[in-house]
């Protein structure tokens, strides 16, 4: 999906072939295998990546996901995504990504802190503030970065909180980014409603109830939006009538899970992302928008949580499909990465912001963003997901331009 949007994009741009080469290929590509002993004594061998896509704009910057999917092919094409989104959106980082092939709810705290430590020692000669800086995926939490965090710091031999982003605040995180990710897809929502003057309330249908899926959903509501669909690895609900979030929430953190919630019908998932509403928030995995459902989808606006929710072939659909407007991934869940930075440039100064100055410079940030695509998009006649991507490659490739090629 990756290389066949970078193709097309590049095609577009008309790039020369040497520039496509240079910016297409990861950088560096580490794959690492390390023991760790389990509770019961037994040492079992786990196979871990990370992928730095470039490093023409600065370190590179990338979550690390404990995931039992996790390949190196997927590692990569996250890295190139991630590295398309830091400069669409202004950010001083290349793309990276990394991860471990494991079950994280299979293991207890200790096994996960054994394996985070080894995996980050592994790591070391190619991680850092100036040099690759780690953050949470799926997975991975605030625990798992302040683990790395401490390895790292135990060998320079000095706390370096700058190593990884999406820390506990106590140790050099910030303020609000937990919720980074989910308020931005909220405020991009509610800046298209707008564009589109859609009248209210929303009818807002949301797959994935993690981290982003709940905080987008708790926004919205918050604004006056009505749940109508909801769906997690256990369940997909609807109710056309509309879904109470805050007891939806009660449920989910007592139960662990979204099945047998007594106010919402249950349906097949794919079924549930053809259901008519206003907004449709795919926030769980890769390629849930395959050529078959998007001929279905009855959504006014499409807005990515996820990363690569779209297939290639959807987008070619999607692209007739005028009445539906695409809030591409790279810019709809980029507000993680952007509050990372915001994270990273706190601990490079030791000055920490309040919560309210992280949102206010997020939104800026994203309002711009938002603007330099809408603007791309109406001046080449071509879809926001275009328009989005090629401001990121564009960006990339006038750096490496502008560098070289080192002897």
């Amino acid at each position: 999906m990756a290389c066949k949007q970078f193709d097309r994009v590049a095609q577009f741009l008309n790039l020369p072939e040497k520039t496509q080469a240079i910016i297409k290929w990861p950088q560096r590509s580490l794959s690492v295998t390390f023991p760790v002993k389990m509770d019961s004594g037994e040492v079992r061998m786990f196979s871990g990546y990370r992928v730095q896509h470039h490093l023409a704009l600065g370190p590179t910057k990338g979550g690390i996901r404990f995931d039992p999917d996790v390949t190196l092919g997927e590692i990569s094409a996250l890295a190139m995504w991630m590295s398309w989104k830091c400069a669409l959106v202004g950010l001083p980082f290349g793309g990276a990504k990394g991860g471990v092939c494991c079950q994280p709810a299979e293991m207890s705290k200790k096994e996960l802190e054994g394996l985070t430590r080894r995996y980050t020692q592994e790591l070391i000669p190619f991680i850092g503030p100036q040099k690759d800086i780690p953050a949470p995926d799926i997975g991975t939490d605030e625990q798992i970065m302040a683990w790395m965090m401490d390895t790292y710091s135990m060998q320079v031999g000095y706390p370096v909180p700058g190593v990884v982003t999406g820390k506990p605040v106590t140790i050099g995180g910030t303020l609000g980014r937990k919720e980074a990710t989910g308020k931005g897809v909220a405020f991009l929502v509610k800046k298209i409603t707008e564009l589109l003057k859609l009248p209210g309330p929303l009818r807002v249908i949301i797959q994935g109830f993690g981290n982003v899926g709940s905080v987008s959903a708790c926004q919205l509501v918050k604004d006056g939006a009505v749940l109508v669909g909801v769906s997690d690895s256990s369940a997909a609900l609807y109710n056309p009538k509309g879904i109470n979030y805050f007891q939806l929430l009660e449920y989910k953190e007592k139960t662990g899970r979204l099945a047998g919630f007594p106010e919402a019908d249950e349906m097949d998932g794919v079924e549930l992302l053809c259901q008519h509403c206003d907004v449709l928030i795919p926030a769980a995995k890769e390629r849930v928008i395959n050529e078959v459902v998007a001929e279905k989808l009855r959504c006014r606006i499409l807005a990515e949580g996820a990363n690569g929710p779209t297939t290639p072939e959807a987008d070619h659909i999607l692209e007739e499909r005028k009445e539906i407007f695409i809030i591409p991934d790279i810019l709809c869940n980029s507000g993680g990465v952007i509050v990372s930075y915001f994270e990273w440039v706190q601990d490079m100064q030791s000055y920490f912001w309040s919560e309210a100055e992280v949102f206010n410079a997020l939104c800026r940030i994203l309002s711009g963003a938002l603007d330099s695509i809408m603007q791309f998009s109406h001046e080449n006649k071509v879809s926001t997901r275009m328009a989005a991507l090629s401001l990121g490659i564009k960006k990339v490739a006038e750096a490496k331009e502008m560098r070289g090629v080192f002897p």
